[in-house]
């Protein structure tokens, strides 16, 4: 074979391989059309405060959730607790968050784990595993820990080392049922009102499952405001607790009863948002408020309300 016929097949051969590279297969054109879309850095979830005051019960609540879009709700341990009480059972439950497609991804819980008093403190601890064990049942892993028999006016100020370990003990309750306690700020209370507060107690209990429960109201009633936000880290927070207040009510006298739809005030929601946001998992936000007028509509109108203000909140962010 002469050079020349050899060049030309080279020639021919290499220029149908570059071809075959750059035209796009079907198989390289259905990987890209059925590519996974991008996931988005928040899961939108009904906090049942929004209609607790409607007392719907702990199906009906889910059921309104359900219908409004929500996938993901934060319930009360109360309303379950009504609901056991009443004849249902956990297998019940969980089968019923499973047919509306929800996930209960937090619990709003009241045990007094914090206090001086030693035998309040362990009955205390006593309901916490009680009540994780139900949790746990119906497949919910996180469960507020405020400061609960600590928040009233007058409180003495607890030392947040024995804060610090009060919660570890909590922590390891955790470990055994699979709930994991999110040390909740209130910015009411004289315990745990501060951003730097409850960041010091996490970081002192020495376990690594602490997480913080942090709140657009309770940051601002307590004074902390978002502007240190990116020094929690956000491993720290999975769950937030997004609301919003008006300019009508100053820190000094706002209350739980006076939050307001998200975008209905001036919060700095994006803002937020933007400093906590997480690339490599969805924070939950849960929509969290106490307010009449909105228990005075009908149930569904709030639920359906409050998904439309949440997702105009995200957009952008």
């Amino acid at each position: 074979m002469s050079p020349s016929v050899t060049r030309r097949q080279t020639l021919a051969l290499l220029t149908a391989s570059a071809g075959a590279t750059l035209a796009p297969t079907s198989a390289t054109a259905e990987t890209v059309s059925t590519a996974p879309a991008a996931q988005s850095p928040f899961t939108l979830s009904l906090n049942m405060s929004t209609i607790r005051g409607h007392k719907l019960g702990f199906v009906k609540e889910l059921e309104t959730a359900a219908k409004a879009g929500f996938k993901a709700v934060e319930i009360w341990i109360e309303t379950l607790q009504t609901y056991l009480a009443s004849g249902g059972t956990l297998p019940e439950a969980r089968k019923r968050l499973s047919d509306l497609g929800i996930t209960v991804e937090n619990a709003i819980g009241f045990a007094p784990w914090i206090v001086d008093d030693e035998a309040t403190r362990a009955k205390g601890l006593e309901q916490m595993k009680r009540e994780m064990d139900q949790l746990a049942q119906i497949g919910c892993k996180r469960v507020a820990t405020p400061p609960i028999g600590a928040q009233s006016p007058g409180s003495p100020k607890i030392d947040l080392y024995k804060a610090a370990e009060r919660y570890r003990a909590v922590l390891d309750i955790g470990d055994k049922t699979g709930v994991v306690p999110q040390l909740e700020l209130w910015g009411f209370s004289p315990n745990l009102n501060r951003l730097g507060e409850v960041m010091f107690v996490a970081i002192e209990s020495g376990h690594p499952s602490a997480r913080v429960l942090l709140d657009i109201y309770h940051l601002y009633k307590g004074g902390s405001g978002n502007t240190m936000l990116p020094l929690v880290g956000k491993p720290a927070i999975e769950v937030f607790h997004v609301n919003d207040y008006t300019a009508d009510f100053t820190q000094e006298k706002i209350t739980d009863a006076d939050r307001v739809y998200p975008g209905d005030g001036i919060a700095p929601l994006k803002e937020t948002l933007k400093l906590i946001k997480r690339t490599d998992k969805p924070i939950v936000l849960s929509l969290e408020v106490f307010n009449k007028k909105y228990y005075a509509q009908d149930a569904q109108i709030v639920a359906n309300t409050a998904m439309a203000k949440m997702k105009a909140m995200v957009a952008g962010v």
